[in-house]
Parts: C-alpha cells; structure tokens; sequence
C-alpha cells in the first residue's frame, strides 16, 4: 500500500469549521452512537467534511478529533488509511476517478487514462493550469458489465469511448456538468444488453406449452403447473442422485485395506453401546478436558479423589514449578508475587485452588470491564506541530526586496529547479513579481526572510539556501538585460 501523506503547509487552509447545516448534520449522526462510542462518527463526519472542502484538510482532521474528543492521531489515521479520503486539493470543477481494474483494463481503460494525462495532467493528483480538474486512477467502482467507466464525483459514467470522455471533461470544466447523464453513454438501458432481451421474454404459461410441445410433457420431474392441484400429495418420490450408494463392493467395512488397524474388521455395534458412557465420562471435570480443571468449592471431592489415587495436585505441580525457577533463574530475577500479575508460590493443593480462582476472575478476558485504550488523550489540545518540541527563537522581520518585478524580462526562468520550489510556490513568486535568477542571487539575508515569512515556510527557504542556489544557477539561466 502506497504511503498517504497530507499537502503541503503551502496548501492547507488556515482553520475549518462546518457550516451550519453541516454542523447539525454531524451533531445528528454523533447522536446515532451510544453513549461512549460516539468516535465511531468519525468516518461519517470526515466525508461531510470532503463533501463540503473538496478534500480533507489538517485543519479539519484537527476539528473533527476535537468533535469526538479523540486523540488526533486516531483520526490521523483513519483519514490516512482510506484512499476514500483527498489528502490533497482536487479539482474545483471535477475530479475524475478512472477505474483500471481488470474487466475495464481490457475494455480501453489504458485509452481513457491517455485522454486525462492530455486534458488534465501527465500525472496523477495534479490539477490543471487554472485548477479546476484533476484525476486519478483507482480500484473497481462496480460497473464491471459497463466497462470502461469512470466516476465524478458520486456519479458514475460507464460504455466510455476516448472521444465521449474528452467531451465529459469539457463539459465539467465549463460549469456545464449537470448536462452529462450519469450511467451507460452508449444509449443502453442500465446493464441491459444492447440489441434488447434475448432471454425470458415470455412468461410462464409461454414455457409450459413449449415444453409440451418438444417433449410431450409439461415441467419436469411430471409436476403440475403452478397453480393446479393445490394441496394434492406429490407421488413423485425425492431423488436418489445425490445420495452415497453404501451397498457397493468399495465400502464394504469388511474388507482389508493398506493401513487399516489389525482391528479394524471388529463390530462397531460394540463401540455404539459404549458410546454413552464414553460422553458422560467426558463431561467430568478433569486436567485433560478443554478449559483445565474447575476451581472452587466444586474441586474438595476431586482433591478427595486424587489423594486415594495417588495422583499429583495442582499444589504438587507448583511447588515443582517453584523448584525449576530456582534452579535456573536467580533469586534477584524472580518476578515480585505481590504486584497482582503472578501468583504467589503456595505449598497446599487447596491454597493453589484458591489463589487461581481469584487470578481467573480478575483477568479472564470475558470478565474483563474496562481496557486501558479508553482515554481520549488531549484531543482539544492537540495540534500536528508537537508542543514537546522547543520554539524556534524569535528573529527580526525582514526587508520586502526591491527589485520585484510587474512582467519578465524576457523569458523567465524555471525557478523550480531551485530546492524547495514548487509549482505551487514558483506560481506565489511570480504573482510576487520574483522571476529570475539573478531577482533572487542579488536578495540580502534579510530579504530571503522576509520571502520566507510571505511563504509561511518558517526558515526553510534560508536553511536551504536559495540565494546560493540561484548564484549557481544564474551562469546558465538568461542573465539581466543591461549587465552585459
């Protein structure tokens, strides 16, 4: 399973919150819960929150763990786990999921796949220049018979052709979505097939006279048809077809065969009459039945039992026990008898009886009440940036750079080959008037913070060194006009 991560701080929205008929929608569904199981809504209130954001956002990871008072991490992980969940913005007008399993794989969903990396984007999980469309491909969305089909959304659109989906797509990207009908695009009724019913076309008295017809007989085995002789006994007895014939030569328990026990021809009538008193000797309490021995008032006539036959008691096995942990593990090792979780060495079978009917009520787990993951952690503060790390140290505001331009001089450079530029954040620079190069090798230390504060990038940009960066870059990019 591919690793899940969240968008980048660059993309996250600085806080959410519900709207109002979203909040009372959750409010609703936490109240479907018992109390004390209320954090099974988080499934529920993620997706309103997908629903109503386009994808799930840390900020509203972090306000649905304080709606169900969960430690964040739960909920991390719940929306980590499933691909249902957007960890990253999609598209504002369409989302477009291309199933690629099997039946649509040989049906030309490499082909649909093609029409999106040209439409959209050479690579999953990007949008488009103007961000309104982006797509991915997933697993089987349960139109197999429909196959090639693709999903927007919650509606599915299958029977695609290349051609019919670059339209879908123009369609959406224009606002004009609500015009594409979900379901078949080939002109098909649902999953019928194309030409029509081939198959029960007619009803059941149809079926009767053509089975009179070719053989002379009306349904099989010479039953009525429906509704004649309501009541009457049917004289037609059960078949025999699927039943074992014993009378034959091979199952004749008399015979010999290769591994069979020298006993093996002996009556088994003699092994039914015991078979009575064998179970309810079985149904005694004793060591070798399935659960152990029972403890408790129950156990004195047992005791009784195994003094006159001679056989070991549970005290007997503890004390050998007691004598194999001295032997081999030294007296500062031993596991301390006073903590509740071993019991004590004792030295009478009675005593033993005791102290293991005490152990098995507190920690047999059919008893047990309460588990120790019943917290709900520091949910309302709790963020993603760890409290237990120290802050940074405060430093001075920097200076906004001079040199920030309205339009390039001449071409622009590609300020992503740059480390830690993005095409989200080479997009922020040029909307700042940053395009080149040389812009950024000429910026002061204090310049490159201020840069960094605007990005939100709390120093990465000066740890990463963007002005030497672009020092080194600028020998090979378009130098400014009128340094020559």
């Amino acid at each position: 399973m591919s690793v899940r991560r969240l968008a980048e701080e660059t993309a996250q929205p600085a806080g959410f919150a519900f709207t109002e008929e979203n909040a009372a929608w959750a409010e609703a569904t936490i109240r479907k819960y018992p109390e004390g199981r209320q954090q099974s809504a988080v499934i529920p209130l993620l997706m309103r929150a997908q629903d109503q954001e386009g994808w799930v956002t840390k900020a509203a990871i972090e306000h649905v763990a304080e709606m169900l008072e969960m430690p964040l991490i739960r909920v991390l992980e719940v929306a980590t786990f499933y691909t249902q969940f957007q960890l990253h913005p999609v598209g504002t007008k369409a989302h477009i999921q291309v199933c690629g399993t099997t039946p649509c794989m040989l049906r030309g969903a490499e082909d649909l796949k093609a029409v999106c990396r040209k439409k959209i984007h050479a690579e999953q999980f990007h949008r488009n220049e103007k961000g309104s469309l982006s797509w991915e491909e997933v697993e089987c969305l349960g139109a197999c018979v429909n196959a090639p089909m693709v999903m927007i959304f919650q509606d599915t659109y299958e029977d695609l052709t290349p051609e019919r989906l670059e339209e879908i797509i123009d369609l959406f990207d224009a606002g004009r979505g609500e015009e594409v009908k979900p379901g078949p695009q080939n002109g098909r009724h649902l999953s019928v097939p194309i030409g029509g019913l081939t198959t029960l076309k007619g009803d059941y008295d149809d079926l009767i006279e053509e089975q009179e017809r070719d053989f002379g007989h009306g349904p099989a085995n010479g039953s009525k048809a429906q509704g004649e002789g309501a009541g009457e006994t049917v004289s037609t007895p059960p078949s025999e077809a699927g039943r074992p014939d014993t009378e034959s030569t091979e199952s004749d328990p008399s015979l010999k065969s290769p591994g069979k026990a020298a006993d093996g021809n002996a009556d088994q009538r003699g092994e039914e009459r015991e078979s009575d008193e064998l179970a309810a000797e079985g149904h005694k309490p004793a060591a070798g039945q399935t659960g152990g021995e029972r403890h408790g008032p129950d156990d004195v006539e047992d005791d009784e039992e195994s003094a006159d036959t001679g056989r070991e008691t549970s005290g007997d096995f503890r004390r050998a026990e007691a004598a194999a942990e001295d032997a081999v593990i030294p007296a500062d090792k031993h596991l301390a008898d006073d903590d509740g979780h071993q019991p004590p060495r004792v030295a009478s079978g009675e005593e033993t009886s005791k102290v293991l009917s005490e152990s098995t009520d507190t920690l047999a787990e059919g008893r047990r009440a309460v588990t120790s993951d019943t917290t709900t952690g520091p949910a309302h503060d709790d963020r993603f940036e760890s409290e237990a790390e120290e802050p940074e140290p405060a430093r001075e505001p920097g200076d906004k750079p001079a040199d920030l331009l309205s339009a390039p001089q001449g071409e622009a450079d590609d300020l992503k080959q740059i480390k830690g530029i993005g095409p989200v954040i080479e997009g922020k620079l040029n909307d700042l008037g940053v395009f080149h190069f040389w812009q950024i090798a000429k910026w002061r230390e204090t310049e490159l913070i201020w840069i960094d504060d605007y990005l939100n990038f709390r120093g990465r940009a000066v740890r990463e060194g963007w002005i030497e960066q672009a020092r080194d870059l600028q020998s090979g990019s378009q130098s400014r006009p009128g340094d020559a």
